[in-house]
């Protein structure tokens, strides 16, 4: 085990942070000790709190969009709009609280009540990705928070300068420093985290595999509340399109922002076999277009690097392996500069692949499927073991709703990319995507659990069946 963790930039290989690597033990430990007195506190003070967690945030704007940025390799303006959505989060998830736990009084018999309300689970401990290492942990943290839970956040390893700078956050703007702990560290720490018994529950971003190691491990711990947000191999359906151009734009925004680094990013793309070729050449001139560039290059790019080297490695050779099973490059996964892991936008036909992997190609590859007719196409969307996100562009109301009845996934779309999913609405996926709870606007439904109270100001009790007369009791005893 590593003493330190060391955060490189992907654009340029330099260091930009470094620290230790903690004991999840005694953060738990901390954080169970704090978690009474903020559970404590009502529900409009912890909401306060986190409003000054957005103004901290908010004063930071720059400073924390530039780390971002150089520690993913997001471009500066993917980074500002991720600032933005961790600000937005606190309004979004107190109207989620209040809407999705609210507390009920109901009337019963003889003048009693049935009380419904919440309380937060504990201590609950996140795990990050690296993708979105400011905004996806935060859409678990902040629920947790309102909701009255302590949490133990261990941040990717591979961005922990953003996980520290957001939990700095947390601490500047009144947030007792034992409710939010922050856990530097790598897989073991990660292991460590989700093994203690001082937690309540576990809310984890990534990969299908971990998830599904995850979903193993608390399997006999069923006290513990679980919650997944896994990844997607999402296919978009182009169909009887209208404007080339805007079903093009929409293609490569769905397959290359965040260079495909995205949960939801389209993996697929289906198309009527005979019919593309006036789409293909739109989407090919967008991609030739594509800058592929650092953060921070003059004019701005649409993709920067990816992770790191071993992400780009791991990518290439799924690419190449397609190609050996057949599939035919329309634009090809190149390394500009093979010592640091830029790759450019890639679309590949893999229609005569028989054997294609149902995984998920994080990054920019886009595998185009040729069909027969609209069956095929919602038979070949629906061929994967994952069920994140799906789209269709193009048809009528009526094609909509038959794909909409008939796709596998959580977030379905009717022209509009497969990634930008709204915060003020649940997301989440099915299969392999997830485990049924759902985070953004249900992130309260996993954060806090309903207790349900029968009340009365009065003792009334008398059992009226099952009894021997009392005047018979009287006469055995003489």
């Amino acid at each position: 085990m590593s003493d330190r963790i060391i955060s490189t930039e992907p654009a340029t290989g330099g260091e930009i942070w470094s620290g230790e690597t903690g004991d999840a033990a005694a953060e738990v430990a901390t954080a169970r000790a704090a978690w009474p007195a903020w559970a404590a506190h009502s529900l409009s003070y912890r909401i306060e709190a986190l409003r000054r967690f957005a103004n901290e945030v908010r004063s930071r704007e720059q400073t924390f969009a530039d780390l971002i940025a150089r520690e993913t390799g997001k471009p500066f303006w993917e980074a500002r709009t991720e600032i933005a959505s961790v600000i937005n989060k606190v309004e979004i998830s107190a109207n989620a609280y209040l809407e999705r736990t609210p507390s009920r009084k109901l009337e019963a018999a003889l003048g009693s009540k049935i009380a419904v309300r919440h309380k937060p689970h504990g201590v609950l401990a996140v795990l990050g990705p690296y993708n979105f290492p400011a905004h996806l942990p935060n859409g678990h943290i902040v629920p947790a928070l309102i909701a009255g839970n302590a949490v133990v956040f261990k941040p990717s390893e591979k961005t922990p300068a953003t996980g520290a700078m957001l939990v700095e956050c947390f601490h500047a703007a009144g947030i007792p420093e034992g409710v939010v702990r922050l856990l530097i560290g790598g897989p073991e720490e990660g292991k460590a985290l989700a093994s203690q018994d001082g937690i309540d529950g576990l809310l984890f971003t990534g990969s299908a595999n971990a998830g599904m190691a995850l979903h193993k491990q608390f399997a006999s711990a069923p006290h513990k509340i679980l919650a997944l947000e896994l990844g997607g191999n999402n296919p978009l359906v182009a169909w009887d399109v209208g404007d080339i151009e805007a079903t093009a734009a929409m293609i490569v925004q769905s397959a290359y922002l965040s260079a495909g680094q995205r949960c939801t990013a389209a993996r697929r793309l289906i198309v009527e076999d005979g019919s593309e070729g006036d789409l293909v050449e739109a989407v090919v001139k967008l991609i030739d277009r594509i800058i592929v560039d650092h953060p921070h290059a003059e004019p701005q790019p649409f993709m920067g690097p990816l992770i790191d080297l071993a992400a780009a490695d791991q990518l290439q050779e799924r690419y190449l392996d397609l190609l050996m099973k057949g599939a035919k490059p329309i634009r090809r996964l190149d390394r500009p500069w093979e010592e640091r892991p830029y790759l450019t936008p890639s679309l590949i036909d893999v229609t005569e692949v028989a054997d294609r992997p149902d995984e998920e190609l994080f990054g920019p590859v886009l595998q185009m499927i040729r069909v027969k007719d609209f069956d095929a196409a919602i038979d070949e969307a629906n061929r994967t073991r994952f069920g994140l996100a799906a789209s269709l562009i193009g048809g009528s109301p009526q094609l909509y709703d038959t794909f909409w009845a008939n796709i596998r996934a959580g977030v379905i779309n009717w022209n509009k990319p497969t990634n930008g999913a709204p915060s003020n609405a649940p997301f989440g996926g099915i299969g392999l995507s997830g485990n049924h709870r759902p985070s953004a606007y249900y992130a309260a439904d996993y954060c806090a659990y309903p207790v349900t109270s029968s009340e009365s100001e009065m003792a009334r009790a008398a059992i009226q069946q099952g009894l021997r007369d009392p005047a018979e009791e009287i006469t055995a005893n003489v």
